[in-house]
């Protein structure tokens, strides 16, 4: 297993000074003696916050095996992910949208937009409530707690986060705003995702015109923040996204389907609090960011139909008889929709999505606070600094993993070749290079498939197997989860180069080809040191990133 670990530095108040410069090390590995971990920079953040700070940091027990480029590339490498992940810190991106502003005469809430500030009079809200679901929730809670506290309106909330995504200490400082923290499953949901759902949208359905509601949304809010529509059951809805996970349909298209079998998804948060003021601030885990898919929209007024979803189906072959099928009250449900019988999502023309009068905004704003590409181009400024050439790939990269592996490792053949190469001098790039790329990859996993890893896992093994056999050395390909978790495994990802796969007990090109066919590429690097990323979650989630280094 590789040894990477997650320093995660505490900024807090004085009531938690015991913990005020501890850095917590979360530590996965065989030998304790090759990690070490690197002091992150303190920074000055506002009293009774908790901040995690991600610090990765890397030796390696086959430094005799690595080349001296592979072995400072790896540290390079590691770099550029930690840049690329403290970029888009959830507490600091709320920060940087939200404020409040008494310098024109009676407090503001200002929302700054990517084109405008929007203005909110907090005089004339009696209640601010705060709501929030998705891998970021805690930090982003955090924030906007600590904003709206300024305010004289009372002040209550629910959070909801994935199991163990929030320290004890967070927990308690939420809970001294009046935000309840509520723990669900993800990727797939339980009852206590139900249970909290039905809180939001119970306690959304009681604002009224003097209600302020601030919605905090990042990666994963579709399972944690889940109400099955009737006559739908948990068990439904469970079924259904292990058959969606299965598929490999991109978690664009999933969130589709996803919208007409829940309670809150679709706009449906939205118009549950009309006429009450909604104000949602987003950290997108999906692909050109589209705010009416991220966690399923539940405050975007939904441009998909009934008709789209059908389409999905059976365009990946989810109906009766197939290899992924849905359960038969989902298809039931969804032809039903199609045939009008069915209310469909709330779309624009709802009173939800109105502007009023009073603010001169929309009754539910939504604003986007962080994405892949501030991830993206923090590690390729990175890059830079450390004496590379970045080459952004692009923030859309989505297909298959293995294939797009495949890719990575032939733009990396072509630029080592360079080094021995007349004609180097009228090459655009030279070397050394950073290609960057980010998004999402997909898996499409076989119904009888035992095998367990990740998109970023299984990328890493093509890429090694190539690398392996076209003789590659002196590059190096990480790729990551920004959230920390890759798949079902506690990896957040992995690093590899050409001489891998060598590297592993007994290894062979076969073996490593077995385990790619199976999709057991956690199992295969968990053979090995320098592999297998272990972070621990990160408190961010924009999906993935990926870099590839050549000297």
């Amino acid at each position: 297993m590789r040894l990477l670990m997650l320093s995660s530095m505490l900024s807090i108040g004085s009531c938690h000074s015991k913990l005020a410069s501890r850095h917590l090390a979360f530590i996965s590995s065989r030998n304790s003696a090759a990690c070490r971990v690197q002091p992150t920079r303190k920074r000055a953040y506002p009293k009774h916050v908790l901040i995690p700070r991600c610090t990765y940091s890397s030796m390696h027990n086959h430094a005799n095996e690595l080349t001296s480029n592979e072995v400072q590339m790896r540290k390079d490498a590691t770099k550029m992910i930690n840049a690329a992940i403290q970029a888009v810190n959830p507490y600091v991106a709320v920060h940087n949208r939200l404020r409040i502003d008494t310098s024109k005469g009676p407090s503001n809430l200002v929302v700054k937009t990517e084109r405008n500030e929007l203005l909110y009079n907090l005089s004339n809200y009696d209640n601010i409530k705060i709501y929030s679901f998705g891998k970021a929730s805690a930090a982003m809670t955090l924030a906007a707690a600590e904003i709206a506290s300024q305010s004289s309106a009372k002040l209550e909330g629910t959070c909801i986060i994935k199991d163990d995504h929030a320290t004890p200490d967070e927990i308690a400082v939420l809970e001294g705003y009046n935000i309840q923290v509520r723990s669900a499953s993800h990727p797939v949901p339980d009852s206590r995702s139900i249970n909290a759902a039905n809180e939001i949208l119970q306690s959304a359905s009681s604002a009224d015109e003097n209600t302020l509601i601030i919605v905090c949304i990042s990666g994963g809010g579709s399972a944690l923040f889940c109400s099955p529509r009737e006559p739908l059951t948990l068990k439904d809805l469970m079924e259904t996204n292990a058959a969606l996970l299965k598929s490999g349909m991109p978690i664009d298209k999933m969130n589709v389907i996803r919208k007409r079998l829940d309670n809150g998804k679709g706009g449906k948060l939205a118009a549950a609090a009309y006429p009450g003021t909604v104000v949602t601030l987003i950290l997108s885990d999906i692909i050109g960011d589209p705010l009416d898919l991220i966690a399923s929209g539940p405050t975007v007024a939904d441009r998909s139909s009934w008709g789209d979803a059908m389409e999905i189906v059976d365009e990946y072959g989810l109906n009766a008889g197939s290899e992924h099928v849905l359960p038969m009250e989902v298809l039931e449900l969804l032809k039903t929709g199609c045939a009008g019988i069915l209310e469909d999502t709330p779309k624009e023309d709802h009173a939800a999505f109105s502007m009023n009068d009073a603010t001169l905004t929309r009754y539910s704003e939504n604003v986007l606070v962080g994405n892949n590409q501030a991830a993206v181009m923090a590690a390729a400024d990175e890059a830079q600094k450390l004496g590379y050439k970045p080459v952004v790939l692009g923030t859309r990269v989505e297909g298959e993993a293995s294939h797009i592996a495949g890719v990575y490792v032939s733009m990396a053949e072509i630029l080592a070749q360079q080094r021995d190469d007349r004609q180097a001098q009228y090459q655009m790039s030279k070397l050394p290079v950073a290609l960057i790329a980010g998004g999402e990859t997909t898996v499409t996993i076989p119904p009888d498939c035992t095998g367990k890893g990740g998109r970023n896992q299984e990328l890493c093994l093509a890429a090694a197997i190539k690398m392996q056999e076209i003789g590659l050395r002196d590059a190096v390909l990480v790729s990551i989860g920004t959230d920390g978790t890759d798949g079902p495994t506690d990896a957040a990802g992995a690093m590899v180069d050409g001489g891998t796969i060598s590297r592993i007990e007994a290894a062979s090109i076969t073996r490593a080809k077995d385990a790619l066919r199976n999709h057991q590429s956690y199992a295969f690097f968990s053979a090995d040191d320098d592999s297998l990323i272990i972070t621990g979650p990160t408190g961010t989630n924009v999906a993935d990133v990926c870099i590839t280094l050549v000297r």
